[in-house]
């Protein structure tokens, strides 16, 4: 794995999406390999969510996002 981050994405979609700051957004995270490659996106937490709550329910799901041994 090379690097995981995330961002907010705008959305035109009122209510549970509103950010923290200004405006409706939807927060994205990826994952991608040291080719930059994506190996892993996780889209549709509202923007008010924090980046730990995303990053648990993406190691969370059975079909989620998995770190290599010894990395």
């Amino acid at each position: 794995m090379g690097a995981i981050d995330g961002t907010h994405v705008s959305v035109e979609i009122q209510g549970m999406f509103r950010g923290r700051k200004e405006g409706t957004t939807q927060n994205v995270l990826a994952a991608i390999t040291f080719n930059l490659k994506f190996i892993y996106i996780l889209a549709g937490w509202e923007g008010s969510a924090d980046d730990s709550r995303v990053l648990g329910d993406a190691l969370s799901r059975p079909s989620g996002l998995k770190i290599p041994e010894g990395i």
